[in-house]
């Protein structure tokens, strides 16, 4: 649609993390080209861990351009989730290789003060290629960071479940009680 309008780039935007009790918020920026159908590419969260890493490998091969947006544990517990995926989302955009022509977001929000065009849409990562590639790349990304952080503080179960509020975690933080890497301004303790 926006490629017969005239639009060379077409950025998809999506995050990864946001309902993490512990790591960053991970936002990947995609262009593909205007002729490209890969069909196995999908929302991140219909696919297994191995399956997104093979596909994350086509994308990058395939793409015109990625970028990598990250915000720190430090800035969601400043900045709110919302606003630390919108910035890191914002981020991710910036560090593309082109200029894109549009920016479409998963979600209903758009990024404040876009030097971009912006359209949100809900349920992007099934109705847009590029947002879906997007959910992948970010998603592979924040769990290759968490496995190495849960190398360095094991015992939480990072490497699997990606800081994610499982039993597992919990149990962890009852136990060796939260990390510099845990968001200080989520509820930690199930009691909460």
């Amino acid at each position: 649609m926006y490629w017969a309008q005239g639009c060379l780039h077409v950025a998809g935007v999506d995050e990864a993390g946001r309902g993490c009790l512990a790591g960053p918020v991970v936002a990947a920026s995609v262009v593909l080209p205007p002729d490209l159908d890969l069909p196995s590419v999908r929302d991140s969260k219909q696919l297994s861990p191995e399956r997104r890493e093979s596909i994350a490998l086509v994308i990058r091969r395939a793409a015109v351009a990625i970028g990598v947006g990250i915000c720190s544990p430090e800035e969601i517990d400043r900045l709110n989730i919302l606003w630390a995926s919108m910035e890191a989302m914002r981020r991710a955009t910036a560090d593309l290789a082109v200029t894109p022509d549009i920016v479409l977001i998963d979600g209903n929000h758009t990024i404040p003060d876009s030097p971009w065009p912006t359209r949100p849409i809900v349920k992007g990562d099934t109705l847009s290629q590029c947002i879906a590639a997007a959910s992948i790349i970010a998603k592979t990304v924040r769990d290759r960071l968490m496995r190495d952080l849960d190398a360095r503080h094991p015992g939480y179960g990072w490497s699997h479940n990606a800081g994610y509020p499982t039993a597992e975690h919990y149990a962890a933080l009852e136990r060796q009680g939260p990390t510099p890497h845990h968001r200080q301004s989520f509820k930690l303790a199930r009691s909460l």
